[in-house]
């Protein structure tokens, strides 16, 4: 009698754990700059010397990254001259008063290898605009005191009258004080936080035989 195997496939629904991880900005090893030109000739960097950041990932992938929250206190601003940083802190530019922190959120984050684009919405004043920035991944380690730290290097630019950062002033001889253009760096050190286990289910095919 000549049996015949028939194989067929049969759904089965799987669950694996995801873990579920937090990343915390470590500000002691982390800068946020902006960079702008005065009289279109030389660069004059900033600081934010007060800011938050947390990322979530599905284990240790930051391709999986979502929920990116920065923030940055407007008030820190240091550019090195007391009487500049009053000024960028006045109504001419952040109104610090009246709207204390600027804030992006990361809608997408597509990553290409140690590369990535990170689409969101920053805010500054009142007004929220998508950005694009680009952002390259240095790698994770776990440092001496058994934290596993990530890092990155953020870079982006933004025409600050889009976000009525709108203060200008001509010399006389026509030449313009400060540029529209504000070049965005960051260097980024993030430490995990705690994890939580999610069970992920996933419907997959299997082959049976009968």
């Amino acid at each position: 009698m000549i049996i015949q195997h028939k194989q067929q496939l049969d759904k089965q629904t799987l669950k694996t754990n995801v873990m579920a991880i937090k990343w915390k900005i470590d500000p002691a090893h982390s800068e946020i700059q902006f960079k702008v030109k005065h009289l279109m000739i030389t660069t004059v960097t900033g600081y934010f010397k007060s800011f938050d950041l947390e990322v979530d990932t599905e284990n240790d992938d930051f391709n999986t990254a979502k929920n990116i929250v920065f923030t940055a206190d407007i008030d820190s601003i240091d550019t090195n001259n007391a009487q500049r940083d009053a000024h960028l802190k006045s109504n001419d530019f952040f109104n610090a008063e009246q709207h204390p922190q600027l804030k992006f959120v990361g809608k997408k984050y597509e990553a290409n290898g140690d590369e990535a684009t990170l689409h969101g919405d920053l805010t500054i004043r009142d007004v929220t605009k998508p950005i694009t920035l680009k952002v390259e991944f240095g790698g994770t380690v776990v440092d001496p005191w058994g934290q596993t730290k990530a890092g990155f290097t953020v870079q982006g630019k933004i025409n600050r009258k889009d976000f009525n950062l709108t203060w200008d002033a001509v010399t006389e001889a026509g030449q313009v004080v400060v540029s529209n253009e504000i070049k965005i760096h960051a260097e980024v050190q993030l430490i995990k936080q705690a994890e939580t286990v999610n069970a992920d289910e996933k419907t997959t095919a299997v082959a049976g035989s009968r």
